[in-house]
């Protein structure tokens, strides 16, 4: 099984590529397990058709410990199954212990299990957190291949950086590595450039470049995934691209974070503050 988790800026577009990658995926055939890391458990909702899901902390606080893996897992697009971790009552406790308590919930209930066959599990992780029970996937093993989903804008490539911090503290420990950069287009200039420069000083790849289409939008009102939603269409393609070389990538490294000074040079040399 690979475990992989998605990160990045919050509002990047995680949880959309997330998912529509995951329903390429399935369409290759492969069987994949979404886990959602944020409490908004918004990380499933198009691979459901919009059906809310129950989360793990939800279930725990009403039904205690006594809930089976059906009770926090449904079948998803594509045979994908999807499960939310959720997050504790507003204004009460910690998100990120909540991660903590759902991904040792599902192993309990024998979600990574070998008779599951399960290809591929993935994370959904909030924003650019990589601290506390946020970090548990990279922290504790439970995810080897990270994504960052980054874009040309100054924060998102900010946030990019900041992660590769957090993997390189925890590389040696967990053996989790990144497995490169997906742009996710805001229409920057020279946006592909720009990106292709940071993973290389990042010492990683830009795995994929997915140009912005009005297409995601329509499908996510429709409540699917893209692949689902309009199959034939351009940008569908280019999920099944991304899902393709995910699939076969083993350019999986440590990273090299820049320095802030660094970071901002390589902003002003491409225009973006000019």
């Amino acid at each position: 099984m690979r475990k992989v988790a998605i990160y990045g800026k919050g509002g990047i577009g995680k949880s959309t590529t997330t998912q529509n990658t995951v329903a390429a995926l399935a369409e290759m055939g492969r069987k994949v397990m979404v886990v959602g890391c944020d409490p908004k458990a918004d990380s499933t909702r198009l691979l459901l058709g919009g059906l809310a899901q129950q989360t793990v902390l939800d279930s725990l606080r009403q039904e205690g410990e006594d809930i089976e893996l059906d009770d926090i897992m449904r079948e998803g697009f594509g045979g994908t199954w999807c499960t939310e971790s959720g997050g504790p009552e507003p204004g009460v406790g910690c998100a990120g212990r909540g991660i903590i308590t759902s991904i040792n919930m599902l192993e309990q209930l024998g979600a990574y299990d070998e008779d599951r066959d399960i290809d591929y599990a993935f994370y959904d992780v909030l924003g650019d957190v990589v601290c506390g029970g946020f970090a548990m996937p990279i922290r504790e093993g439970k995810a080897q291949e990270i994504y960052i989903v980054v874009s040309g804008e100054m924060m998102a490539m900010y946030a990019a950086n900041n992660i590769c911090r957090g993997i390189v503290k925890f590389a040696e420990a967990g053996g989790v590595r990144l497995g490169g950069l997906i742009c996710n287009s805001r229409m920057v200039d020279r946006e592909a450039d720009l990106i292709g420069e940071l993973a290389n000083r990042l010492g990683t790849q830009m795995i994929h470049f997915l140009p912005r289409d009005n297409d995601v939008q329509r499908a996510e009102i429709n409540r699917k995934t893209v692949i689902d939603w309009n199959p034939a269409s351009n940008q569908a393609d280019e999920y099944r691209a991304l899902a393709a070389k995910m699939d076969k990538n083993d350019d999986l490294v440590v990273p090299t974070p820049m320095g802030i000074d660094d970071l901002e040079k390589l902003l002003i040399d491409y225009g973006m503050f000019n």
